[in-house]
């Protein structure tokens, strides 16, 4: 393949080759930075790990040059942070034993581009290559623009493949912006519950973030306990770690949908719900 930038990293762990990778495929995550994957699409992970008929591929749009940095990481320049940010994720490939790790090296500046069109095509490329039946990627409500940039281009490129190779389902996960104020029927609930010890690991990876001043681990963690405890008021909880997702599969069924009508429908119900349950105490 040949991806916009040269420099592009693709890691395989069990070494297999690209194309065979890629065609084995089943859960695809797509994020903007280095950890995204593994903080928002847990579940992709877990129902792969360790299983012959499941494969779990995660493409990184972004180069991870912008990352923060304070404390032991202060002094790095952005190439070192870049490099740095570059293995943890090869490393966080290895331990969850994913089919590919693909690491596209675009700047943010590229990604929250209105003309784009480079990550578009990248991503087409690879989703040429592949039949996943399920495609994780962030969210249309998220507030991190490079994130709203990567979901778009998602929804892009996926709408430019042939119908017959679409994914079953595409989901917006969490990372900059929880989706608890959604309504609870259309919430999609994703039970992560599973191998929390394999969760903890994947996470505490990303040291360059966690040391330099960021603790995405326990916030993390803690997000997807609190969606499971706070899902519902009048019942035991059926799973100790939940995360919400948003169907974005309609926009790939049909692509006159506009997704700014898309999400206006949630924050539309999101409205409904909140009037009618003051509207019920306020007529007593």
């Amino acid at each position: 393949m040949k991806f916009t930038h040269s420099d592009a990293d693709i890691f395989i762990p069990d070494s297999l080759p690209l194309e065979a990778a890629l065609a084995r495929t089943t859960h695809l995550a797509i994020g903007a930075h280095q950890d995204d994957l593994e903080f928002m699409a847990l579940h992709g992970i877990l129902e792969c790990y360790q299983r012959s008929d499941r494969w779990f591929t995660g493409i990184t749009v972004t180069d991870g040059r912008g990352s923060s940095r304070i404390l032991d990481y202060s002094g790095y320049s952005d190439d070192q942070m870049q490099a740095v940010r570059q293995q943890e994720q090869r490393k966080a490939a290895f331990v969850g034993e994913y089919a590919a790790a693909i690491q596209l090296g675009f700047p943010s500046s590229a990604v929250k581009s209105a003309h784009s069109q480079p990550v578009v095509d990248d991503l087409r490329q690879i989703l040429g290559a592949m039949r996943p039946q399920i495609v994780y990627t962030h969210n249309l409500a998220d507030k991190h623009d490079t994130h709203i940039g990567v979901v778009i281009g998602v929804i892009e490129a996926l709408r430019s493949l042939p119908g017959d190779t679409l994914p079953q389902k595409v989901y917006g996960c969490e990372v900059w912006r929880n989706l608890d104020w959604l309504v609870d029927e259309d919430k999609v609930l994703l039970d992560v519950s599973r191998r929390e010890n394999l969760s903890t690991s994947l996470m505490g990876i990303f040291d360059s973030q966690i040391s330099g001043g960021k603790r995405y681990d326990l916030a993390t963690i803690g997000r997807k306990r609190a969606n499971a405890t706070y899902l519902a008021s009048h019942h035991s909880d059926q799973a100790k770690l939940l995360e919400y997702v948003m169907d974005l599969t309609p926009l790939i069924q049909d692509p006159k949908l506009d997704p700014l009508s898309f999400i206006d429908r949630h924050l539309d119900h999101f409205v409904s719900d909140v009037r009618m349950r003051l509207k019920k105490r306020l007529a007593r």
